[in-house]
């Protein structure tokens, strides 16, 4: 068990009120299973997140055992290595829209784009939005990889042309994940975008502070009725913990 929560009890269970309902709750390890992903499903239907992430395999027992819940399920493609066929990616997207996937997380290619292949980073983004026609496609954009702000500021601007509805931080799958700099540069560019587009931060949001964090810059930036389901998410699981206890702390 973690450390209490650093922030004052009232304060913390006004963050966990809010978050709660931006979560998207993942299982995308080596190991996850199909009696893992419904666990978390189970958790999902009784604490109004967003939505749960998982690997497409598990996307049919997921729906089906979300159905009637209001809670979305989302799929990862192109994940985690941001390098796979574009045929394949293609295929598993619509495969997974067939079995009832809601949203698609997309791993932008984005060692193509650094190394200057903006082209091909940008076709494979366009191509699977074409696939999921009118369903959520989030872009991942591996900011710890791209590392400094002129990259990710263009792999925002480029994600966003091609048609992202989020832009997202991380997989969780390297070094580095989501920080507070990339951030501050995606909502900049969604801001200065000229459309409706969100974010969603993902990787290493473990405690309530961390929310908090997150949801201080995107209303600092975007206005604070800006955050919604629709427009901002938080992946991760370890964090649901913590808000659940800063909500009973209050209690």
């Amino acid at each position: 068990m973690s450390a209490p929560s650093a922030l004052p009890p009232r304060e913390a269970a006004r963050v966990a009120r809010r978050a709660l309902k931006l979560l998207d709750l993942t299982d995308l390890g080596e190991s996850a299973t199909e009696a893992g992903a419904l666990a978390l499903c189970e958790t999902a239907r009784g604490s109004g997140v967003a939505a749960v992430c998982v690997w497409p395999r598990f996307v049919p027992a997921s729906v089906r055992a979300l159905e009637g819940s209001g809670v979305r399920v989302a799929t990862v493609v192109n994940f985690p290595s941001g390098e796979e066929d574009a045929a394949q990616v293609i295929r598993e997207t619509r495969d997974t829209l067939r079995a009832g996937a809601d949203e698609i997380d997309l791993v932008l290619p984005y060692r193509a784009l650094l190394r200057g292949d903006a082209d091909g980073a940008r076709a494979m983004v366009s191509a699977v939005r074409e696939a999921c026609g009118g369903r959520l496609l989030k872009v991942i954009l591996e900011t710890g990889m791209l590392g400094e702000a002129d990259p990710i500021a263009r792999a925002s601007r480029l994600a966003l042309e091609a048609g992202a509805d989020f832009l997202k931080t991380s997989t969780g799958k390297t070094p580095v994940s989501a920080t507070l700099p990339a951030a501050e540069i995606m909502l900049d560019a969604i801001r200065a975008g000229g459309r409706p587009a969100g974010l969603k931060v993902s990787g290493g949001l473990r405690r309530v502070e961390d929310a908090a964090a997150y949801l201080a810059l995107a209303d600092r930036i975007m206005g604070p009725d800006w955050a919604s389901p629709t427009t901002f998410r938080i992946g991760a699981s370890a964090l649901h913990a913590e808000l659940v206890r800063a909500l009973e702390a209050e209690a």
